[in-house]
């Protein structure tokens, strides 16, 4: 029986020199040779992360990656860093000067300034001159091996360690193209001594377009993998920078990442929580929209628990700090995030898996067909059909297919307020079978408003809101402006005198009308009873029944008597049960899943027309991730849409993450696809048109690889000249192009 240890240790790896699928099964593989080494390699973070045994060296583990290919470095646990730096160093780069970007942008723009005149003067003879060739291999020249080298670096690298990839054939093809030309130039220098020649075998227009379009895809995939880093970024910067601590009996402000566990600091109205603690004194109401996503605001007092970046929106609160830094709820769910991105699985790029059977058979062929002529021919047309094998080959179709067509869909996607990240999310919509749908500010508005008032005692409903709605005035409270709002459309609220509020009870007032005066308060049961004497069961049953029907009941009393109960829920979007309908009818099961309570979220739920057994309720937020990943082994293939902070760890999570455009930064950079609006049926569109992109890419990658499978054949044989060669690759693109664009009529 083996006496060695199963402790095991979670390590982080930042990778360089990723570029795709291959590559990260390559690291994969190398890494899971290690005894005991469970290894998940994420390419738009370019980190693995490992389980590995207690006692295994980080070197060891480095060592693996760098005979895989590719350079590695331990990674730092980035909340605890982050949560102690300075705001400036938490200020996030650029996307375009981040590191991919920053190389890749001027290559591209220096490509494309140098390839369009080549395109034209090479295609079009009546741009054509004298010797026009020697003018095209100097324009080809830079960007065949200046715009490609990051294709040139990754096939050198792939073949160092027996491996090949997207990055081998096109650097063999392009690199072909031109030395074949190159060589048909120097040996007949005459080729193209006059003006709108045709018969000329030069291919540098094949070179710079495959290289410029393909550096294209490179820069669009790199600027989305950056993106995905942002979102930890964003979410730490949640929190305050500043906490006005209690000292000696003075106000002193310090930096919040200064605060110790014990420190007691005060939070006035309108300011953020600096860190986790609990209230030592004060009555406010607390808004946690931020961190929980609910919109009714959370009434604290003494010995009540408060969360770090949530806002005071009344009273004065002293707290007492009893977590800090890495501790905080804050940044737990800024380890969440990473985490659920850590657990997804490798993105696998459909042009990559191909390349993997496809590079290695197109070199072979290619090799054999120089052999078999140099035996049965002669050297010149043995170094013609091998030639022309690698042109047929170079994959020009195929590496447009799926840039291009991810131009057309989110070029149309963009048009329709959606942004879809990255071609990977294409697949990821591909299989989703649930949609699981935070309630706040994605089925509702996240808005409180009035929904019903009753009226008791022979008052009437207009009366009993507009007296609550002028005593509320006064107030700061987000329910109390709720109810003003109500009453300001029914008639203009009368004066107010004697005006007194009690935190976390209500309002009282005066209020002076033209038949006299009456005394108004407002508020809930417990400070009710104080001005009007017990509660009878008639109306305990009126704010039960209220409270089912999932509103905040507001009791309503004039005079000293019970005058009506004011009732206020979040509201439903208008579009809301259109959209569960349309994702019904995709095949998807729509879930609710909320922390308000059963009976609030049962009854959205019931209005939207989702199954009362789909509804998942009192959700805490770091449960919500859980939630996702129960679905998740139940075999569900999960897409989340949610818009607050306490989403973004469920986005991540899920199979595909989508979040509302109306809600936090932190939410829209954790996900995959973002709505620019709040209507719900942006989702279901979002979804309909990831599926159908995907789908124009597959038949785009279908077509050209047919295109380079029947060409091989032709030109292994000697029977295709590469001047044809050229023109059906230059075909297959325009195929693919054509195909891309019926993606701009989607929905129209």
């Amino acid at each position: 029986m083996s006496t060695e240890t199963t402790e095991t240790r979670e390590v982080e790896l930042d990778i360089s020199g990723m570029s795709c699928a291959s590559c990260v099964g390559r690291v994969e593989r190398q890494l899971e040779k290690l005894d005991g080494v469970e290894a998940s390699v994420n390419l738009p973070l370019n980190q693995a992360f490992l389980k590995v045994p207690a006692g295994l060296e980080d070197r060891i583990l480095i060592d693996a990656v760098s005979k895989a290919g590719y350079d590695a470095t331990i990674h730092g646990d980035e909340p605890e860093q982050a949560v102690e730096t300075t705001e400036d160093e938490l200020e996030a780069p650029k996307v375009d000067d981040a590191p991919g970007v920053a190389e890749l942008k001027p290559r591209l723009i220096g490509s494309a300034i140098l390839t369009i005149p080549l395109f034209i003067i090479s295609m079009f003879s009546v741009f054509q001159f004298p010797h026009w060739g020697w003018v095209a291999m100097v324009l080809s020249l830079p960007v065949t091996f200046w715009g490609g080298w990051p294709f040139h670096r990754g096939a050198v690298k792939a073949a160092r360690h027996g491996g090949s990839t997207m990055d081998t054939l096109v650097s063999i093809g392009v690199t072909a193209a031109w030395i074949y030309s190159t060589v048909e130039l120097l040996l007949d220098p005459t080729m193209t001594l006059h003006a709108g020649s045709h018969d000329h075998s030069l291919y540098y227009e094949t070179a710079g377009v495959v290289t410029t379009f393909l550096l294209l895809g490179r820069y669009l995939e790199a600027r989305a993998k950056n993106r995905a880093s942002e979102a930890l970024r964003s979410l730490l910067n949640l929190a305050a920078s500043k906490a006005t601590v209690l000292r000696n009996g003075q106000e002193v402000v310090v930096d919040a990442s200064t605060l110790q566990v014990g420190d007691e600091f005060v939070v006035r109205p309108g300011e953020k929580i600096a860190t986790d603690g609990f209230v030592v004194s004060g009555h406010s109401a607390i808004d946690t929209s931020l961190i929980t996503g609910e919109s009714v605001p959370v009434e604290v007092s003494k010995n009540d628990t408060v969360t770090g970046a949530t806002i005071n929106t009344s009273g004065r609160l002293v707290v007492r700090a009893t977590r800090t830094g890495s501790d905080t709820t804050l940044a737990q769910m800024g380890k969440l995030v990473i985490r659920a991105q850590s657990e997804k699985a490798p993105i696998a790029r459909l042009a990559d898996r191909i390349s993997a059977v496809f590079v290695p058979i197109v070199l072979v062929i290619a090799l054999v067909t120089l052999i078999a002529w140099l035996i049965f021919g002669d050297p010149a047309t043995a170094f013609r059909a091998a030639v022309t094998v690698l042109i047929i080959a170079c994959p020009c179709a195929l590496g447009l297919a799926t840039p291009i067509g991810l131009l057309a869909g989110t070029g149309r996607a963009s048009q329709m307020g959606i942004l879809i990240s990255g071609p990977q999310v294409l697949e990821d919509s591909r299989g989703v079978n649930t949609v699981v749908l935070d309630k706040t500010g994605t089925v509702t508005k996240g808005e409180m408003a009035v929904s019903d008032v009753i009226a008791l005692d022979g008052h009437t409903a207009d009366d009993v809101l507009v007296a609550a709605a002028a005593v509320e005035l006064g107030s700061e409270h987000p329910i109390a402006a709720a109810i003003v709002e109500a009453g300001k459309l029914k008639n203009e609220l009368p004066e107010v005198t004697e005006f007194s509020s009690t935190a976390g009870g209500g309002v009282v007032g005066t209020i002076w009308l033209a038949n006299g005066q009456q005394r108004v308060a407002a508020g809930r049961s417990s400070f009710i009873v104080e001005h009007t004497g017990a509660l009878t069961a008639a109306d305990e049953q009126a704010l039960a029944d209220a409270e089912a029907a999932g509103a905040t009941a507001v009791w309503v009393a004039i005079d000293g008597q019970l005058a009506g109960i004011v009732s206020l829920q979040d509201q439903i979007k208008d579009t809301s049960a259109q959209a569960i309908a349309e994702l019904k009818d995709m095949g998807i099961t729509p879930m609710l899943l909320t922390g308000d309570n059963e009976s609030v979220a049962r009854q959205v739920a019931a209005e939207v027309g989702i199954n009362p057994d789909h509804v998942f309720a009192g959700v805490r937020p770091e449960d919500k991730v859980d939630k996702v990943k129960q679905l998740q082994s139940a075999g569900k293939t999960v897409a989340m849409a949610g818009d607050g902070v306490n989403d973004a760890p469920a986005l991540a999570q899920a199979d595909l993450g989508i979040a509302m455009g109306s809600g936090t930064d932190v939410a829209r950079e954790a996900a995959d696809i973002t709505v620019m609006g709040s209507s719900l049926t942006q989702v279901s569109q979002s979804l309909q048109l990831s599926r159908k992109t995907l789908s124009i890419i597959r038949t785009n990658l279908f077509w050209a690889f047919a295109y380079n499978t029947a060409g091989i054949p032709i030109a292994a044989l000697g029977l295709l000249n590469p001047m044809f060669a050229g023109a059906a690759m230059a075909a297959s693109s325009v195929l693919v192009v054509l195909n891309s664009l019926r993606l701009t009529r989607f929905g129209r």
